[in-house]
């Protein structure tokens, strides 16, 4: 068995540092109030034993000048707590061998063992308990019966008073280690945030160096991302810019060629070149990011108007389920997704069906459906990258520029939301897009 499943360690530094902080502490809390009740103990004992030396010196030498018919009287006023006397022989045992115990017939020896011959035994029981045995100057029997207290009781208040100190130590931990974990959760959310469009909150570049530093070094990577993405959107649009020319040229002369079958070849081939080029250009403004303004809009309209303009064209697109709720999204990038979802539906199987669904935990799902060959498991994720086509599409017909899936993905990313693929069981290709529900 792994040792680490054991130990259940947790997955977020907050919850670790606060753990180990926490766990010290308590350690700490613990022995500390060990040592402290051990030397608390071992000083009210050697008080205690000090104080019975003294006090029952003095009771038996009390005890020692009364008559014989008034001691019985003097026993109660003389009892304390921790010892009483008896008049007479008392009970017989072994020798104390605990430890308190011990050194309270020491403490008792020394103070009357000199002028009162005595003897000490233990008494049989769960608690310490022993009998010293002398005998007064007129012969009588006095017994001292002894139950040696290890120290003082603790007070009630105390564990309340330890417990609320635990609880300050507590919350102390809790506070340092949430003020130093702060500055790395808010970079994480910052890079998380830093998606196509770069428009990421910058982070406050204040609070302690280590911070401030990490902060103004990742503002200043935000800003020199933004930068290339800038300058390779000027020089894709550039050179989109300047291939339009000779393309249009290429186009004209192709016209007044007298080869009708390799004018027409050539003009397909032409057609395809300015295809790319448009597609190149949209993918790399969705990687810039998405300059359109989240609006308020209607799906379901916006759904069955894109259909409509599909059924116009003459394509076989149909349209099932409903929405029945206004969004908040970029509606040019939804129509945009769709669209090339359908797009490539329709190159593989002629036909595309859009499933749209009511929201489900503030979540709507729109699928796009065919009856086509479906992708190979292992593919599902690489028809995303841009330029990539699987082998069987590779002509001139479906092929495409292998951007219509890698454009959708990007305008997906810029508005939250997920695309996956996934095969049907019954034959055909699905494409899900699920995004959440801004009200």
């Amino acid at each position: 068995m792994n040792p680490h499943a054991l130990l259940r360690w947790p997955r977020t530094l907050f919850a670790r540092l606060a753990l180990i902080l926490f766990v010290g502490l308590a350690l700490a809390q613990t022995l500390s109030f060990w040592l402290t009740m051990t030397e608390r103990d071992q000083t009210m004992t050697n008080v205690m034993m000090g104080y019975i030396e003294r006090e029952v010196a003095s009771s038996v030498a009390l005890l020692d000048r009364l008559p014989p018919d008034e001691r019985a009287e003097w026993l109660p006023r003389l009892a304390r707590r921790s010892y009483s006397f008896i008049l007479g022989p008392g009970e017989g045992g072994a020798l104390p061998d605990a430890r308190l115990s011990e050194r309270a017939a020491e403490s008792i020896a020394e103070g009357i063992g000199k002028r009162y011959p005595l003897t000490m035994n233990a008494i049989p029981g769960d608690s310490e308990h022993l009998q010293v045995h002398l005998r007064l100057s007129d012969g009588s029997p006095l017994t001292i019966d002894m139950r040696p207290m290890s120290g003082a009781p603790l007070s009630r208040w105390l564990p309340l008073v330890l417990a609320l100190q635990l609880a300050v130590l507590a919350a102390c931990c809790w506070l340092a280690v949430r003020l130093a974990t702060r500055p790395l959760e808010q970079l994480a959310q910052a890079a998380d945030t830093l998606g196509p469009d770069l428009k990421a909150e910058r982070l406050p570049e204040d609070g302690p160096d280590e911070v401030a530093r990490a902060a103004r070094a990742f503002n200043a990577m935000q800003d020199r991302v933004a930068t290339y993405m800038t300058e390779r959107m000027q020089i894709l649009a550039a050179i989109s810019h300047d291939l339009q020319t000779p393309i249009t040229r290429m186009r004209l002369r192709v016209d007044v060629m007298d080869d009708s079958a390799q004018g027409a070849k050539l003009q397909q081939d032409l057609q395809e070149m300015e295809s790319l080029v448009k597609e190149g250009v949209t993918y790399a403004r969705t990687m810039h990011g998405a300059t359109e303004v989240l609006h308020r809009v209607d799906p379901d309209a916006l759904f069955d108007s894109l259909v409509c303009d599909y059924i116009d064209a003459g394509k076989t697109v149909s349209l099932h389920g409903c929405i029945g709720a206004e969004l908040v999204t970029r509606p040019q990038a939804l129509r945009r997704i769709v669209g090339n979802l359908v797009d490539n539906a329709l190159k593989f199987t002629g036909e595309a069906e859009i499933r749209v669904n009511e929201p489900r935990d503030g979540t709507v799902t729109i699928s796009v459906l065919d009856r086509g060959p479906g992708i190979p498991p292992e593919s599902l994720e690489a028809v995303f990258e841009p330029f990539v086509r699987l082998e069987g599409s590779r002509n001139r017909h479906t092929g495409g520029t292998g951007l219509g899936l890698a454009i959708a993905r990007q305008l997906t990313l810029t508005m939250n939301a997920t695309l996956t693929l996934h095969n049907r069981p019954q034959g055909g290709l699905e494409a899900r897009l699920m995004m959440r529900r801004l009200d």
